[in-house]
């Protein structure tokens, strides 16, 4: 229970990885408020379970995507549950498209629906930390996609790469509040989106393909995130945290690998 008496915002919390870090930060001690947009029929599942874990949790309706939208939730958070000692930071939005084709007005979505979504969020909150004077955690929720060019993802891979500059800006800043910012990246996830596009026989196959052997899961980054947000990370700051089962050194692996044999050493004998 390393996160009890802590109250902990997490954005995007009705499904996929914003609910696992919602979860586990539950399982940790934490109390909850969770957001997601207007009219989410996930959100109030999420709420259920966090209070089946003996955990408060209020739910906040409110679409992020907006500086409004960020200044209400961040205002309601702090009015029900008091504080604010945790920031989950996980607006994302993306649109694929190739490059020749990509939509102007997408793309500007795209940026900031994720990019400066994140920024807004981490400023309302960092302020009000910074006011309370008694330090904090932020965690933005970027994607591997920031280290790799993937085809058809201009704007996402753009925004989650600007999102892992600003918070080592913001990590830099907030040093002196004792306010932690770090950053997770997520490899390839076994969220519900996934399903949009693609079947579960496919998904089960390319998680073979990693080196972990499977695709991750939202409580594989629930539980990085409930570290960071632990006293146990007290030390760590202005860091991306791979959290994708060797998705980055998948393409680095020797075809004609065999596996390692450690020779035993000879026995000695009288």
């Amino acid at each position: 229970m390393k996160l009890e008496n802590k109250i902990a915002l997490v954005t995007g919390a009705g499904r996929g990885i914003g609910k696992g870090c919602a979860l586990e930060l539950a399982r940790a001690g934490a109390d909850l408020v969770i957001n997601d947009r207007s009219g989410s029929p996930d959100v109030a599942a999420t709420a259920e379970e966090i209070r089946a874990l003996r955990r408060d949790c209020t739910v906040v309706e409110s679409d992020v995507f907006s500086r409004q939208g960020c200044e209400a939730l961040v205002s309601q958070a702090i009015e029900s549950a008091g504080r604010v000692d945790i920031l989950v930071s996980n607006p994302a939005k993306n649109v694929r498209s190739s490059f020749l084709k990509y939509d102007p007005e997408a793309f500007e979505s795209s940026i900031a629906g994720t990019l400066s979504s994140g920024f807004h969020m981490a400023q309302l909150v960092a302020r009000h930390m910074v006011n309370r004077n008694k330090g904090g955690k932020i965690l933005f929720i970027s994607s591997v996609h920031a280290e790799m060019n993937f085809a058809g993802s201009i704007a996402y891979g753009a925004a989650k790469a600007g999102l892992n500059h600003i918070a080592g800006t913001i990590a830099v800043e907030l040093s002196q509040h004792r306010i932690n910012v770090n950053v997770i990246e997520p490899g390839w996830i076994n969220t519900p989106g996934e399903y949009t596009t693609l079947s579960e026989e496919v998904l089960l196959e390319e998680g073979k393909k990693l080196p972990w052997g499977r695709l991750g899961t939202p409580q594989d980054i629930g539980r990085a995130a409930a570290f960071l947000a632990s006293d146990d990370a007290d030390y760590i700051t202005g860091v991306v945290l791979q959290v994708d089962g060797g998705f980055l050194l998948k393409d680095f692996r020797s075809k004609n690998a065999s596996p390692t044999v450690v020779a035993k050493k000879p026995s000695c004998s009288n």
